[in-house]
């Protein structure tokens, strides 16, 4: 497809979902939450793309997923769920898709799909509009006969329920394949010109920061027990003091994250000194306030590879950025 053809086909996608409304219904799916639902967040992102999980997490292969482009909505729902189950608040979601003739792609729940590494894989809009409970939550993806890809996560705390709901809406059907790591997407061969897809992990980091409320700082590198930086430069920490400067309201936290090698309480310890490194460096370098950045240590308790190997605990040796509420 041409870049030509794919404008005009995006600007007749309005027309085009109208007629499918009309021509068959069962392409279209609006899910009936329930009654005491509350959007607590959205987001939209057109164009965007999103990664949508379509088998469990394993060890071997990380979180299988296909990337999918076109219009992303994004929604944190609260609910009264007093009495309720997680299985008991997602079964009428389901019944739903499978009623309206949608194919389920992935349907699992906390265990099953992977726990605190499956959480951590896929895309979870912040707290508080959106909570998980790591060891009672289930997820469910599925796609509708038009191509449209509808995802749905939910959990619940002591006092309420909440549900995570992401619709893709994609410019072409989307054709759902797992994605195989480190592999890039090949031009088309009508449409030379066309830009390539960026992968996820390569995205700019302001941009993911702002999309996922989330980023590793990449080029933020520790050798086992040490938690300080090197003495250069380091670009994305740059990058975000000039975030930070553009407005004054917006606010970061820095999570230092270790391996597993040694003590729960030692490893927190330094986890935190190598987040209170990278907030020193804003504050020493680019004088970024302090109001504007907090600091604190996960140790090894969020994991990104496996500890069993070098190369994985060199991964889990990190420092993420959260993005923090504007200040009011």
């Amino acid at each position: 497809m041409t870049t030509t053809t794919r404008r005009r086909a995006k600007r007749l996608l309005p027309a085009l979902a109208l007629s499918l409304l009309c021509a068959a219904p069962v392409a279209a799916l609006d899910l009936s939450l329930p009654a005491t639902a509350r959007l607590a967040e959205e987001r939209i992102t057109d164009p965007g793309s999103y990664a949508v999980p379509i088998a469990p997490w394993t060890e071997m292969e990380g979180l299988p997923t296909t990337t999918i482009e076109g219009r992303v909505q994004r929604q944190a729902w609260r609910l009264d769920a007093s009495g309720l189950t997680v299985l008991q608040i997602i079964d009428p979601l389901r019944a739903q898709f499978v009623d309206a003739g949608w194919d389920i792609l992935l349907d699992c729940e906390a265990h099953s799909c992977g726990g605190f590494d499956f959480r951590f894989a896929t895309e979870v809009m912040r707290a508080p509009a959106m909570y998980v409970d790591l060891t009672a939550y289930r997820f469910l993806s599925a796609r509708g006969p038009g191509g449209e890809v509808l995802t749905v996560l939910a959990s619940r705390s002591p006092a309420a329920g909440f549900l995570q709901v992401v619709r893709v809406t994609p410019i072409t059907p989307a054709t759902v394949a797992p994605e195989v790591p480190g592999a890039s997407e090949a031009e088309s061969s009508e449409d030379a010109n066309a830009a390539p897809v960026v992968a996820s992990a390569e995205r700019d980091l302001i941009d993911t920061l702002q999309e996922n409320g989330h980023a590793i700082l990449r080029d933020l590198a520790f050798a086992s027990g040490a938690d300080e930086l090197g003495e250069g430069p380091i670009d994305s920490l740059d990058r975000l003091a000039s975030f930070l400067r553009e407005d004054p309201a917006r606010r970061v936290l820095f999570v230092g994250h270790t391996d597993a090698t040694g003590s729960a309480e030692a490893n927190v310890a330094i986890s935190r000194k190598r987040a209170d490194a990278a907030r020193s460096y804003l504050r020493q370098r680019h004088d970024i306030p302090a109001a504007q950045m907090e600091a604190d240590g996960a140790g090894y308790l969020a994991p990104v590879a496996s500890n069993l190997v070098e190369k994985g605990r060199k991964e889990n040796r990190r420092v993420e950025v959260v993005l923090l509420p504007a200040v009011e």
